[in-house]
Parts: C-alpha cells; sequence; structure tokens
C-alpha cells in the first residue's frame, strides 16, 4: 500500500499484455494485464509515491526533483513492460500535468529518457476511465450513484445514471475540483493534525463540491436513500484498511467492500487519534503517505456531508483498469461489457457487506 510493487499474478513472460500507466499528482502506477472471460487477470504492477505536483500549487511549475523521482520511477516501469510482449499500451498523466507550466518540457524529457509517450487526458474522461473501471461494483445497486476520486492535485466527483442488467452506467455530469491531498497538505502543514484545522479543510472541500450539488441536486435523493456512494482513491481503501483492523493492507479485502458510516466514523477516528508519527508507523499508512491521509479523509467528510449516505461501496481500482479495460474491448472490436481485475485468489470482485 504505502510504496513498491504488488506480486506477480503471472509468471510467463510469453503470455500477450496490455499496460496501462497511470501519472497522477502524488503516485506513479503502472498496470498490466491479460484478457480473462469479461474482464483480466493482473500479470504485474508497479506503484511508487513521487509526489510529482509538490510546490506546483505555489509556483505553478513541476520543479527538477520532482520530474527525477518521476523519471526514475518511468524508467522502472519501462524495463517492466520490457519483460513482456505488450500488444497494446497506453500512459496517461493528470491534474498535476494539466497545471504546470513546464509540462512540454517534463514529457518530452520522459520521452527521451523512457521512450514513453503520454497523453494528458482531460477531467471528463478521467472521470469516465474511473466509471469504466468501477461499473461491476455498481450492478445492481439502484438507480443513481455518486463516484468520487480523491486525488493528489484533485477530486473528481461523477453523477451517474445506472441502468438495468446488461447496460452500462451512464455519465450524467462530472466535476474535477482543485482539492487534493497533495495541494492540503501543503497549504495546512502541521494544523491538518489539529481539530481546528482538519474542520476547516472539511468546510473548503464542502465549499468547492456545494456548486455540483446545485446543478445536480443530489442531495434530497442521497437522503431518501437513492443513490450509492462509490469512492476510489486511497483515503478510503485506507480508511476502510483501518476498519477491518488489517495489520498490513491487503487489496483483495478491500476492494469491493461496503463501509458503513459508523464503520467510517471509527476508521476516521482512530486516524486523527494518532498523530503524524502514529500515522506513519501504522501498517494501512506508512511515513511517505502520513501527511496526505488526514487531508484526503477532510475530503471524505466533506462529500459525506454535502451527500448523507449510509455506506460507501470501496473500489481499489481507478485509471488504469479502465484504460486496460477499454484497450482490451477495443482489440475485441465492440463495446462489451465492462469486467474486473482477476487473480488466482479471488475470481471476480464484488460488493461484499462489512460489519460496522
Amino acid at each position: 500500500m504505502v510504496d513498491g510493487l504488488q506480486p506477480n499474478r503471472d509468471r510467463d513472460p510469453r503470455r500477450p499484455a496490455f499496460a496501462a500507466l497511470d501519472l497522477g499528482t502524488n503516485n506513479c502506477r503502472l498496470l498490466i494485464g491479460a484478457p480473462d472471460g469479461g474482464g483480466f487477470r493482473v500479470l504485474d504492477s508497479f506503484s511508487r509515491i513521487v509526489r510529482l505536483g509538490e510546490g506546483l500549487q505555489s509556483t505553478g511549475r513541476l520543479s527538477v526533483l520532482a520530474m527525477d523521482r518521476a523519471i526514475d520511477a518511468l524508467q522502472a516501469c519501462s524495463a517492466r513492460m520490457a519483460r513482456r510482449p505488450i500488444q497494446a499500451m497506453r500512459a496517461i498523466a493528470t491534474e498535476a500535468c494539466r497545471r504546470a507550466a513546464n509540462v512540454g518540457e517534463f514529457l518530452a524529457r520522459v520521452r527521451a529518457e523512457t521512450g514513453i509517450r503520454f497523453d494528458v487526458i482531460s477531467a471528463r474522461e478521467e472521470a469516465e476511465l474511473a466509471l469504466e473501471s468501477c461499473a461491476t461494483l455498481l450492478t445492481g445497486t439502484g438507480r443513481r450513484a455518486l463516484l468520487f476520486d480523491i486525488g493528489g492535485g484533485s477530486t473528481e466527483v461523477a453523477w451517474v445514471r445506472l441502468g438495468g442488467p446488461g447496460d452500462r452506467p451512464e455519465l450524467i455530469g462530472y466535476d474535477s475540483l482543485p482539492i487534493g491531498v497533495v495541494n492540503l497538505s501543503e497549504r495546512y502543514g502541521a494544523a491538518a493534525f489539529t481539530a481546528d484545522g482538519f474542520l476547516a479543510m472539511v468546510d473548503e472541500a464542502a465549499a468547492r463540491l456545494a456548486p455540483f450539488e446545485r446543478v445536480h441536486c443530489i442531495a434530497h435523493e442521497s437522503r431518501m436513500g437513492g443513490v450509492r456512494l462509490l469512492g476510489t482513491s486511497g483515503t478510503v481503501t485506507t480508511l476502510t484498511g483501518v476498519a477491518m483492523g488489517l495489520q498490513r493492507y491487503r487489496r483483495p479485502l478491500v476492494d469491493g467492500r461496503v463501509l458503513s458510516a459508523a464503520a467510517a466514523d471509527h476508521a476516521l477516528g482512530v486516524l486523527r487519534g494518532l498523530g503524524r508519527d502514529g500515522l506513519a508507523l501504522h501498517p494501512c499508512v506508512g511515513n511517505e503517505r502520513a501527511d496526505f491521509v488526514l487531508p484526503g479523509c477532510a475530503v471524505f467528510e466533506a462529500i459525506r456531508r454535502t451527500w448523507p449516505a449510509s455506506e460507501v461501496v470501496v473500489a481499489d481500482r481507478g485509471l488504469r483498469e479502465g484504460m486496460l479495460l477499454r484497450m482490451m474491448r477495443q482489440r475485441q472490436g465492440g463495446p462489451g461489457r465492462a469486467g474486473g481485475p482477476r487473480d488466482s485468489r479471488r475470481r471476480a470482485f464484488s460488493p461484499t457487506a462489512m460489519p460496522a
């Protein structure tokens, strides 16, 4: 969860594969998979915190050190992809690269030093890819869903219409808010660990969410129980790992879980009570993420304040999985129905009730 590699699911380097690379404000993530039924089997994956957006809020530019860290991680990704016959590959960059004045210089350097060509995607495509990856977790859950992704430099929210069996979820509206765990952490610093500072972050995030609520009027429907809340980010997966009492983070146990409001409140209380040093030692957090957890929790609280819900579906999947599903479907020549990641321990991921 903190950094590094997830275990190989398939060690046969000859198996044809698809690769998806996501460079965000805080993380660099690679996922390599092969088609398997309606979804895919994970062959290899890599994740490293690179803090590409460090200092971007104050300077408007990517720093040399941040670019160096990202390129070092991308070189590792390039080496891993070179070990397999990759049928198709896509690399995307999100909020930090959308905002940075020197993004062209950075991406040219990436291309020269790693051979990887990146697409800087729009906020809408970011929401669409997240929805693509999470579609199977929304099957049979009602008429509407609100998907949120708390990132490093931004938070994406997507208002979704759910159809019947076999229908793909439809994006009704979306927004990308300029608040994320990195920029909130930089702005609030040590105050993020205090009660007043945490509340100030919640208030700021809630104010950012208000215009989206005014346009779509989601709160009333949410209070009536007609909206399924789905979160895909390190914040909600961390809260779930803490609520479950995991001694180390384990993705198969978290992805697809249903986190009750009471369980979320308990986990939030635990995290807020640890302080910076305690968060650094927690097995579901770690030193590299200790500064970012409470800012993410503040955004999560603002979402729950704005759109009350008794539970949240938790997804440890996102843009990489959405890219893989799209590429595989395009190779098969049709839209198909989105599937999900599979591995030898769990053949499919679906929501599982979690006790409070």
